[in-house]
C-alpha cells in the first residue's frame, strides 16, 4: 500500500469508520455509557442519505429492536417513523396456485408481545446522525478512510483518510471499523475468512405498495389477520433451495429479494432485474404477475454471491475492532443483521468503557470473542445444508417453532436481560448454556436430515398461527415480563427445550406428538401436523 501524505491531525478517543447503522449506534451507546468520551465517525457518504437507502437489514427481530429502541433510545423515534413489523410469515406452495390462499401459511394471526420493526435505512440513519451530533459526537460526512496504522507499544492508532479535498490524519485511542463489506481494516489485516455457507441474494426496491393480502380474493383468508394487514409482516415465498422476501418500506415503497442456494439455483440465472423477473415467473409465477406492472417504478437493484463472511478475528485489546457486517454476515434468513450489529456493538462498548487492568482487557476481549463465535455458531447452524428443505411445510413448520423457542430461550434471553458481558453471570450459566447448544446441534442435525430429501409442499390452505402455539407466545411474552433471577429464566427455558425437542422430531417423524410432551403447548402444530 502507499504511504499516505501528511495532513493536519485530530485527536479522538474513539474513532468508528463507516456512519451507518452499526457505527452510529455504537457512537451513542458508547455515548450513553460514558459521556466524556471523544467520539468522531467518519462516514464516507455524505449526510443525508437518500430515504429508503438501498442498504440490508430492512427488518428487525426481538434484539435488534430491543437494541434500537433500548439500548441507543430510539423507542420513540422506530414508534414515529417507521412501521411495526407483523413478525415473520411464511408461504409454502405458493408457486403451484394462482391465489394465494391456497398456500401454506405460516405466521401469526395477532402481534406477539416484542415489537419489531420495518426499517427504512435512510431515514433512520438520518435520525441517529442528528442524535449523535446533539450529543457532541463528531461526524466527518464525505471522509474516505485509506489506511490505519495500529498503535504498537501502547501508542495511538493513526487513520488516515481524505476530507474536503484534501488530506487529513486522525489519532485514537480505539479505532472501530464498522464500514461494512467495505471494512479496511479487514482488508489491510488480511482477516477475511470465506464461509462453506454458499448462498447468494439478489433484491431491488420498487416505488410501490405490494400488498400481499390482495393476492387473493377469499374474505376468510384475508380476515386471518387481526390487528395489522400481511403487508407489514416480513413475508417469505417458500421453495427448495431458496426463498423470496417481501418487505414494505416507509412511503409505500417494498424490497423485494431473492435468495437462493448457490449450488441449487445458479445466481446467473437471477443477476439482474429482469433476469430476477423472469426466474419469479417460473418459480412464484403470482408474485411475478403482480410485480410485473410496476416495473418501472424500480428504484435500484443489487447482488451479492455467497453473502456470507467469516473473520480472523473481531477486536483486540491492541485498541482496535470491527463490528456489524465488517466483521461477520451469517444469512438474512430470520432477519438477524441488527441482531449481530447489537450484539457486537455491546462487546466492543464494554470493551472501551469499562476500566481495566491490561492483563484483564487481553483475557476479557478474548472470553468476549469465544462467547460471540458461539452464538454465530449456533446461528450458522439453522442455516447450513437447510435451504433444500425450505419449501417443505411439514420440515419449515417444525423447526421454525424450535428456531423461534431457542432464540427467545437463550441469546434473547441473555441480550434482554443485559447479561452478555457479565462474565461471571455466563460463567455460572455456562453448563447449561453448553447443553442447549449441543441439543440445537442435535435437532438442527434431524432437520438437516429431512431437508436433504428436498421435499416440496403442493399447498393445502392450512394456517400454522403462531398465536396458537402457546409455547411461542409464552417465551416471547416472557422476554418484556421476566419470571424471577436469569438463573431461574434459563433453567425454566432449558426445561421446555428439552421437552419441545423430542416433540417436534415425533412431528418431524409423521408421529402423534404427546408422550414426550403431554402439555398443549404445541397447539395448532399437533392440530395441523398430529
Amino acid at each position: 500500500m502507499p504511504a499516505c501524505p501528511a495532513g493536519p491531525v485530530a485527536v479522538a478517543d474513539v474513532a468508528i469508520i463507516g456512519g451507518g447503522l452499526a457505527g452510529l449506534t455504537l457512537a451513542l451507546q458508547l455515548r450513553s455509557l460514558d459521556d466524556s468520551l471523544d467520539i468522531a465517525v467518519l462516514e464516507r457518504n455524505n449526510w443525508p442519505m437518500p430515504d429508503a437507502a438501498h442498504k440490508v437489514g430492512e427488518s428487525t427481530v426481538e434484539i435488534g429492536a430491543h437494541y434500537l429502541a433500548d439500548t441507543i433510545g430510539a423507542a420513540k423515534l422506530l414508534q414515529d417513523t417507521q412501521l411495526r413489523k407483523f413478525g415473520l410469515r411464511f408461504f409454502f406452495g405458493s408457486g403451484n396456485h394462482d391465489d394465494l390462499a391456497r398456500a401454506d401459511e405460516l405466521g401469526a394471526s395477532r402481534l406477539l408481545a416484542v415489537p419489531g420493526y420495518q426499517i427504512d435505512r435512510g431515514r433512520l440513519e438520518n435520525d441517529l446522525a442528528a442524535r449523535a451530533v446533539a450529543q457532541d459526537v463528531r461526524l466527518l460526512p464525505g471522509a474516505v478512510v485509506r489506511k490505519v496504522e495500529l498503535a504498537e507499544g501502547g501508542g495511538k492508532n493513526r487513520i488516515f483518510f481524505e476530507h474536503g479535498g484534501g488530506s487529513a490524519q486522525l489519532e485514537c485511542t480505539w479505532v472501530v471499523d464498522a464500514a461494512s463489506r467495505a471494512s479496511v481494516l479487514k482488508r489491510q489485516m488480511k482477516l477475511n475468512r470465506e464461509s462453506t455457507h454458499r448462498v447468494s441474494a439478489a433484491w431491488f426496491r420498487l416505488d410501490h405498495p405490494v400488498q400481499v393480502d390482495d393476492w387473493s380474493g377469499d374474505t376468510s383468508w384475508k380476515g386471518r389477520c387481526l390487528e395489522l394487514n400481511r403487508r407489514h409482516s416480513t413475508n417469505h415465498l417458500m421453495g427448495s433451495g431458496y426463498w423470496v422476501w417481501i418487505i414494505p418500506l416507509r412511503e409505500d415503497r417494498t424490497s423485494i429479494g431473492i435468495v437462493a442456494d448457490s449450488a441449487m439455483h445458479p445466481a446467473g440465472d437471477y443477476n439482474s432485474f429482469d433476469k430476477s423477473l423472469r426466474w419469479l415467473e417460473e418459480k412464484q409465477p403470482v408474485c411475478h404477475e403482480r410485480l410485473r406492472p410496476h416495473a418501472g417504478s424500480l428504484m435500484d437493484f443489487r447482488m451479492l454471491r455467497n453473502f456470507a463472511n467469516d473473520c480472523g478475528q473481531l477486536w483486540s485489546p491492541k485498541g482496535w475492532a470491527l463490528s456489524g457486517e465488517a466483521g461477520v454476515f451469517a444469512d438474512p434468513f430470520y432477519s438477524p443483521g441488527t441482531d449481530f450489529i447489537a450484539i457486537s456493538n455491546t462487546f466492543i462498548a464494554d470493551l472501551i468503557t469499562r476500566k481495566r487492568t491490561p492483563a484483564q482487557l487481553q483475557f476479557e476481549s478474548m472470553v468476549f470473542e469465544k462467547i460471540y463465535r458461539s452464538f454465530l455458531s449456533s446461528t450458522m447452524s439453522l442455516y447450513r445444508d437447510l435451504y433444500p428443505g425450505f419449501g417443505d411445510a411439514r420440515l419449515m413448520a417444525l423447526k421454525s417453532t424450535w428456531d423461534f423457542a431457542y432464540y427467545w430461550s437463550v441469546l434473547a434471553l441473555l441480550f434482554f436481560r443485559g447479561c452478555m458481558t457479565d462474565l461471571p453471570t455466563v460463567k455460572r450459566l455456562e453448563p447449561v448454556l453448553t447443553r442447549l447448544q449441543q441439543l440445537n446441534l442435535s435437532v438442527q442435525g434431524a432437520f438437516r436430515k429431512r431437508a436433504g430429501q428436498r421435499l416440496a409442499s403442493p399447498g393445502e390452505g392450512r394456517f400454522f398461527d403462531q398465536c396458537r402455539i402457546p409455547v411461542l407466545v409464552r417465551l416471547n411474552r416472557n422476554l418484556v415480563e421476566p419470571q424471577g433471577s436469569v438463573d431461574r429464566e434459563l433453567a425454566s427455558n432449558a426445561q421446555t427445550l428439552e421437552g419441545l425437542a423430542p416433540a417436534l422430531l415425533e412431528l418431524l417423524d409423521g408421529k402423534q406428538a404427546g408422550r414426550s410432551y403431554p402439555t398443549d403447548e404445541l397447539g395448532d402444530l399437533r392440530q395441523r401436523l398430529g
